[in-house]
């Protein structure tokens, strides 16, 4: 028998024995909220025999201080957003994804297949693409909700009815692009301008919650909210009049990815996923979902019709450029950390 026979019996042997480990095992994913639909959950457990426990989130924040808090080892996968991603490999909480471990990178979408904030994808897989404003509801408000001022120069009739996302990197990024400064400004005395201005204007804003956002909106509780896109466009099909705003001074663009995390108790199990959720048919179920984008090749045969059309996704006349939120150095971020616990204080 040669060697190279040899290497394929193997290679089969080992195969099986690792689906018959993952038929049995389970799979720890952190996730953000409302983002996946539970059918494509009991979907992979069906084809995989892997049962899946889900915890979730709402900011990239949140997610990095619970696991910097002890939770590390606790979960297989998380799912942060592109500057997160850069963060969390810098402290050291990201495993490495080997060459050959995923069959499917490959349908990995060519403009995503070597961000910046992960170099040849060695940590992650692209999950979902969008962006982050504000949606405005125009039967209160009648002027023109294409410009940061409705948060950070609020009109009188919008006073007191505003939520921002409890988001510091998503905020302090759309602030500085309504001051027209870098997101990362290493100076003191600029930083604490902006956290003053913050902390002047909020004097304006009910609330700072990601997750109920949509429902503020749609309730009436507020008329104005930060909002990712998608979650935008949800709230719009249940209330009309609610209009999601591109801003002349710009707004914020995001690629969620999967990402491994270091000490993962199920890792094989968490590859299986990653894999799966590198499948055309399998992401576009939750782009159908969430009312985002893909980050993999050959998902629009799968894609509802109307997606190509959202008003969320399709920036207006004399809009500003989408930016990615930046990560700053440590002695930077600090900075902003000192500023946005003044803030929320």
């Amino acid at each position: 028998m040669t060697s190279i026979v040899k290497s394929g019996i193997a290679a089969v042997a080992l195969t099986a024995a690792a689906s018959a480990a993952s038929a049995d095992g389970k799979l720890a994913l952190y996730h953000w909220f409302d983002y996946i639909p539970q059918e494509l959950l009991e979907t992979f457990t069906a084809e995989t025999g892997i049962e899946v426990t889900m915890e979730t989130y709402d900011s990239n924040e949140a997610m990095l201080a619970n696991l910097k808090a002890g939770k590390m080892g606790s979960y297989d996968l998380a799912v942060p957003g592109d500057y997160m991603v850069s963060i969390m490999a810098a402290e050291g909480l990201l495993d490495t994804i080997r060459a050959g471990e995923l069959s499917n990178m490959g349908n990995i979408a060519p403009e995503w297949a070597d961000p910046d904030f992960d170099p040849g994808r060695k940590h992650s897989v692209p999950y979902q693409w969008g962006s982050t404003s504000f949606a405005v509801d125009t039967s209160v408000y009648g002027g023109n909700i294409h410009t940061t001022d409705i948060l950070f120069d609020t009109p009188p009739e919008l006073a007191g009815k505003v939520n921002m996302m409890d988001s510091q990197g998503d905020v302090m990024a759309l602030a500085a692009l309504h001051l027209g400064i870098d997101q990362c400004v290493s100076d003191p005395a600029m930083v604490a301008g902006l956290g003053a201005m913050l902390k002047e204007v909020s004097q304006n804003w009910a609330s700072f919650d990601t997750e109920n956002a949509r429902s503020l909106l749609v309730s009436g509780k507020v008329d104005v909210s930060m909002s990712f896109h998608g979650d935008a466009a949800k709230a719009r099909g249940e209330k009309s009049s609610l209009q999601y705003a591109f801003p002349a001074q710009g707004y914020l663009v995001w690629m969620d990815n999967i990402v491994l995390l270091k000490d993962a108790p199920n890792r094989a199990n968490a590859l299986t996923f990653m894999d799966f959720m590198l499948k055309p048919e399998n992401i576009a179920a939750v782009t159908n979902y969430a009312r985002y984008s893909a980050g993999v090749s050959g998902v629009e045969a799968y894609l509802d019709p109307e997606l190509a059309t959202l008003p969320e996704a399709n920036p207006v006349p004399g809009s500003g450029e989408g930016v990615f939120v930046q990560a700053c150095d440590p002695a930077t971020q600090a900075l902003y950390d000192q500023a946005w616990a003044e803030l929320t204080k």
